[in-house]
């Protein structure tokens, strides 16, 4: 499906989740799924668990936090999308959730037409981190060793078609190095072999990562977003250091089945939008290396669109494919 066909598809699942009655009036009736498309433990399970609890307290209805992890957030994804339209099943996801456009030949949903966009929720950067061992303190530094030493050089991921996969096909794409990717099931295990030495770097969420470096057992050399990160200020980033235009950051939000009434998608953006604020809530994310974000249902939508869009011209561009 190309770009202009999501565009339009996009615009039609923004429309149908305005359609309709209401709805608001008597939401929620009932106890509220909150699909996590991942394992747990990670990054968007732990957003889950924070907003989870905030939504419950609000509302006075039990907001169950379900993990359908597997096959880069599909099965959790086509599980909401095949759920009744009545706001009482929500999925939060990241940038699986336009990133899986590109990856796959077929998906079991359109991740556009079969959604409304409801709330972003938060973004995080990643840290590029090395093995102490490896001669390295800047990213000009392992781009040499790479060219010095093609194909001897490893990077761990979280798995294939994940960001951390990506950020490191991109750092091989721009610099024109040869580098062998090495997939976990899962961020933390990538990290913890990277910490065992068996692989030289990787790229990884802040809350995974950073406590590694505080402890001496990684090296961290750079942040992948365009801007630097409040939580480790004297890390420059990927661009600055080296590869200009390099941007890799990982978002959080919340979606229901396209088809939502409008009054329930605007009164979950409402509470998420207001939750995100609460001083508690900003403070436990910012711990986890996360800078809260929020905005209008139709506004991430647009965010998405823009985002699926970068990353299909990155995608296609590198050659990335999963069957």
């Amino acid at each position: 499906m190309h770009a202009n066909t999501y565009a339009l598809a996009a615009l039609v699942g923004i429309a149908a989740a305005y359609a309709g009655p209401t709805g608001a009036q008597t939401y929620p009736s009932k106890p509220i799924r909150y699909v996590v498309p991942f394992a747990p433990g990670g990054g968007v399970d732990t957003v889950a668990r924070v907003t989870g609890a905030r939504l419950n307290a609000a509302w006075g209805q039990p907001v169950v936090v379900e993990n359908r992890a597997g096959a880069n957030g599909i099965l959790g994804a086509e599980l909401v999308a095949r759920s009744p339209a009545d706001g009482h099943t929500l999925l939060i996801s990241s940038n699986s959730q336009t990133y899986n456009a590109s990856l796959y030949s077929k998906l079991p949903y359109d991740p556009f037409k079969d959604f409304a966009a409801v709330s972003y929720l938060a973004t995080a950067t990643n840290l590029l981190i090395v093995h102490p061992s490896l001669p390295v303190r800047s990213v000009k530094q392992l781009i040499a060793l790479a060219r010095a030493k093609p194909n001897e050089l490893t990077y761990s991921s979280g798995g294939v078609g994940g960001g951390s996969h990506l950020a490191g096909e991109l750092l091989k794409s721009m610099a024109k190095v040869d580098i062998l990717h090495v997939p976990y099931k899962g961020i933390a295990p990538a990290v913890s072999e990277l910490v065992g030495g068996h692989v030289t770097f990787s790229f990884a969420v802040v809350p995974a990562s950073l406590p590694h470096v505080q402890a001496g057992r990684l090296r961290a050399i750079a942040v992948s977003s365009a801007a630097r990160s409040s939580l480790v200020p004297e890390l420059p980033t990927v661009a600055e250091a080296g590869l200009p235009g390099f941007d890799v950051f990982s978002w959080y939000g919340t979606f229901v089945p396209s088809g939502t009434p409008r009054g329930i998608v605007e009164k979950l953006n409402g509470e998420f939008t207001k939750m995100v604020q609460v001083p508690e809530v900003k403070s436990k994310l910012a711990g986890l290396g996360l800078e809260v974000k929020s905005g209008s249902p139709e506004e991430f939508a647009r965010f998405l669109k823009a985002d699926f869009d970068t990353w299909d011209k990155i995608i296609r561009g590198i050659g990335i494919r999963v069957e």
